[in-house]
């Protein structure tokens, strides 16, 4: 039998109301999957997300890699350049580990009432999500 998935969450510390709530929703799911949370790293913000999810994947502790962020709406489009340059370093760091990196990130374009509500939703999807990916990595072999 093999053993449970190991998984890390990388939560950003802006937003932190929202955050610390988006970590309790995957903590609590992924216990109720029954996987494994071997690590937990904070960091500012989505931008610095990256780099420690890269440095867990090389840790052969970590299965796959949750990241929880809100990315809300300001006056300007910030949001936007925001989240295009952290998803794309988060994909392109899962290719390059073979291992899942899940979104946990909710935004951008949104409110901060929109992201109060989606607070449970984007958790759990995440932490399937990555539980889902690396159930199909493993099979693939």
């Amino acid at each position: 039998m093999r053993a449970p998935l190991k998984l890390a969450f990388v939560v950003s510390e802006f937003n932190g109301d929202i955050t610390s709530r988006m970590l309790a929703v995957a903590r609590e799911k992924a216990s109720a999957m029954g996987l494994g949370v071997e690590r937990v790293c904070a960091v500012p913000g989505a931008y610095d997300m990256p780099v420690v999810a890269d440095a867990l994947l090389r840790r052969g502790d970590v299965d796959a890699v949750v990241a929880i962020g809100a990315i809300i709406r300001g006056q300007t489009r910030h949001d936007e350049a925001i989240a295009h340059a952290v998803f794309s370093a988060l994909e392109e760091i899962a290719v390059r580990r073979g291992k899942p990196v899940a979104l946990g990130i909710s935004g951008p374009g949104m409110h901060e009432r929109h992201a109060y509500a989606r607070i449970r939703p984007v958790a759990e999807r995440a932490v399937e999500a990555a539980a889902a990916t690396a159930g199909e990595l493993e099979r693939i072999g």
